[in-house]
């Protein structure tokens, strides 16, 4: 794995205060980190037979479609409320600011999909929790998370446990 903590740029007091963003758009931006990002998480889950990535909006499409790609499955977006045109299976989670809803196409998944969840960042796992949960719903195989990003001092870790043990990998945690 490659050091891409020098491409992530720290934000603070965004989106509120006392928040520090970790701002990945200048790894996305350079073609040779995105490219190896890509690689470095499609690798660790190669042999798993996934068939699907699932990713949260909107960080969350940029790296879990091209993992996707890499690992010839299918992406299945995770979207927020009213966005999917069909019926949708619908989760509501807590972020560490708030609370939001994740939908999926209730036909997106099926019980012969093993899938990968993929974000950019997890930080206290509500997100993730959530798309753990619509996975379920969905009849499919849950076999691991790839993250770009991992906040290890809010300890997401202990959150995802709580629901799933599937793996958890992530290229760069921040303590």
């Amino acid at each position: 794995m490659r050091p891409y903590e020098e491409l992530i740029v720290d934000i603070p007091n965004y989106p509120k205060p006392g928040v520090v963003f970790k701002d990945l758009t200048p790894a996305f931006a350079d073609a040779d980190a995105f490219a190896a990002m890509v690689d470095d998480l499609a690798a660790h889950f190669a042999d798993r037979g996934i068939t699907k990535v699932v990713g949260a909006e909107a960080r969350g499409f940029i790296v879990g479609a091209a993992v996707a790609l890499r690992l010839g499955a299918g992406f299945v977006p995770c979207r927020k409320p009213g966005k999917l045109p069909r019926m949708v299976l619908r989760e509501s989670y807590a972020l560490e600011y708030g609370t939001d809803v994740l939908e999926i196409h209730a036909d997106a998944l099926t019980s012969d999909d093993v899938v990968l969840i993929v974000d950019d960042l997890v930080a206290t796992g509500g997100t993730t929790t959530a798309m753990v949960r619509l996975v379920r719903a969905s009849g499919a195989r849950l076999v691991g998370f790839g993250f770009v990003v991992e906040l290890a001092f809010l300890d997401p870790r202990a959150v995802i446990a709580a629901e799933t043990d599937a793996e958890v990998f992530s290229l760069v945690a921040v303590d």
